[in-house]
């Protein structure tokens, strides 16, 4: 078959489950024909093999799992008998706020803050990973769910033991967090959607959904020196967004991919909700293998998913070109420098003309009256002018890119020239770094980095969504009060899932 190869994932769960109830053998029918139209109207059963959850939306489903142990013990039964029948990871991630920043121990006082404010919650947790079968919690301070995901938990190829013979079969998953697709980039299909759907997924019931459209984006070319996956994801957002992909698969193909990092791919997997796709879905190649070792997979592992995708059809193939609802073209040599916003995700900008975009949005209170002069304000022993437009809080934030080596080192590397240059950060900005994940930590440090971070005032403030999910916590009060008073219209750049 020439389906695109994620629809090939897909024919393989509808095959694997084949019972004449749930599926059917019409389904698998309809997949084929899928190959004359690129588009099918019939709805499929979809059981993905495993569930992932981070704490604020997982904590509701083990609580579910809990009422109906109480139930079933008030009517004598066995609570035993009461288990998810998939596989569950738990990361606790989105509930570490930046109540400390800018000192050494900002880390360790940020993650006692959060142990406090969500003690019986993570008791609950604790207790519900001895209680459940096949139900894992990874403790706070240690990740961000999607990095985890991609680094340990994710398997490209899913392989289980069932009474003696070894089953191996595509890795697909549901996740609690809408940036569940970050783990797109490693040839798992899977998304983001709601606590019902996920507790479906848990207790065995497949997920009904129609067969998508699947829309190809080719890559060719390679980036330019000093581009990063930050600006490549920007562009294709900003492509996808103009060709209309919500409710559709996005699969990347091309020669273009055997130049980009699997990091580099994760990033812009990640990023499906921006570009409103169901999914962005990268096939398995060299790459693929390359970043199993770096991550410290078994050879057996490796090899299981080479020989597996190869003999599926499901293996990247330097000139391929499958059959695609529509397809688009971007040459990574295009790419150019540039954040988004000031205020919405979709709009990019290049980097040499953020200045003019932010002064010149219609969106924004800048220079929409006239203001009073600048308050002067007194903060950690020092006196300043606020001035309009000014840049309140600079975050290393994100599962978008604090998973991404290459811009997390192009961090470090700026820090230590502005060392070198002299620069220090500005008094009223509240500045942190939260990466995906320890590993982070680890190779900054061993490329002699995270001094030259800490210097400019970007240290450690935990492993976790902070800032990018609003968990920023308030402003020094001096500064907030100084905000309010004078009615300032004031910035923020982070790193985040939004890019700005």
């Amino acid at each position: 078959m020439n389906l695109p190869k994620s629809l090939k994932v897909l024919f393989e769960n509808l095959l694997r489950h084949l019972d004449g109830k749930s599926v059917v053998l019409k389904d698998l029918q309809t997949m084929v024909d899928w190959q004359h139209t690129g588009h099918a109207e019939r709805e499929i059963a979809y059981q993905p093999a495993r569930v992932l959850m981070q704490d604020f939306t997982g904590v509701t489903a083990v609580v579910d799992l809990a009422a109906m142990r109480e139930a079933v013990q008030r009517l004598g039964g066995d609570v035993n008998k009461v288990n998810q029948l998939s596989p569950v990871d738990l990361i606790i991630d989105h509930s570490v706020m930046v109540d400390e920043f800018a000192t050494p121990q900002a880390f360790s006082d940020n993650v006692k803050f959060e142990m406090q404010r969500n003690h019986e919650r993570y008791l609950f947790l604790r207790w519900g990973q001895k209680a459940f079968n096949r139900f894992r919690v990874v403790p706070p301070g240690t990740c961000i769910c999607h990095q985890v995901n991609l680094e340990y938990l994710g398997k490209a190829v899913w392989y289980e033991e069932r009474e003696g013979k070894l089953f191996a079969y595509p890795d697909t998953l549901v996740g609690t967090d809408s940036h569940t697709t970050m783990i797109n980039g490693f040839e798992v299909v899977g998304w983001g959607v709601g606590g019902i759907e996920a507790e479906a997924a848990m207790l065995g019931p497949p997920i009904s959904m129609l067969i998508p459209d699947v829309v190809g984006l080719k890559l060719i070319g390679k980036l330019n020196e000093g581009i990063t996956a930050t600006d490549l994801v920007l562009t294709v957002t900003q492509m996808l967004r103009k060709h209309g992909v919500v409710g559709k698969f996005v699969e990347f193909y091309g020669d273009g991919l055997a130049d980009l990092p699997l990091a580099d791919r994760a990033t812009i997997a990640n990023m499906y909700p921006e570009y409103g796709a169901t999914c962005g879905f990268f096939p398995v190649d060299e790459i693929t293998l390359s970043y199993m070792r770096l991550t410290g997979r078994s050879e057996a592992e490796i090899a299981l998913v080479e020989n597996y995708t190869k003999t599926q059809g499901l293996w990247r193939h330097p000139g391929e070109e499958p059959i695609f609802t529509s397809t688009l073209v971007l040459d990574l040599a295009s790419v150019e420098a540039s954040l988004a916003g000031p205020k919405r995700p979709q709009d990019r900008v290049e980097l040499s003309q953020v200045q003019h975009a932010f002064k010149d949005s219609v969106e924004l209170e800048l220079n929409k009256s006239t203001k009073e002069p600048a308050p002067s304000v007194s903060y950690d022993v020092k006196n300043f002018q606020l001035q309009e437009g000014a840049v309140v809080i600079a975050a290393i934030t994100s599962c978008t890119n604090t998973s991404n080596p290459s811009v997390l080192m192009t961090a470090g590397l700026l820090a230590k020239k502005a060392v070198e240059k002299g620069l220090v950060r500005k008094p009223w900005v509240k500045s942190s770094l939260a990466p995906g994940s320890k590993v982070v930590t680890d190779y900054l440090a061993k490329a002699g980095l995270t001094n030259y971070l800490n210097q400019v005032v970007f240290n450690l403030v935990g492993y976790g969504c902070t800032t990018c999910i609003g968990n920023s916590w308030p402003l020094p009060a001096p500064i907030e009060e100084a905000i309010k008073k004078h009615n300032l219209t004031v910035g923020s750049v982070l790193s985040g899932n939004r890019n700005f």
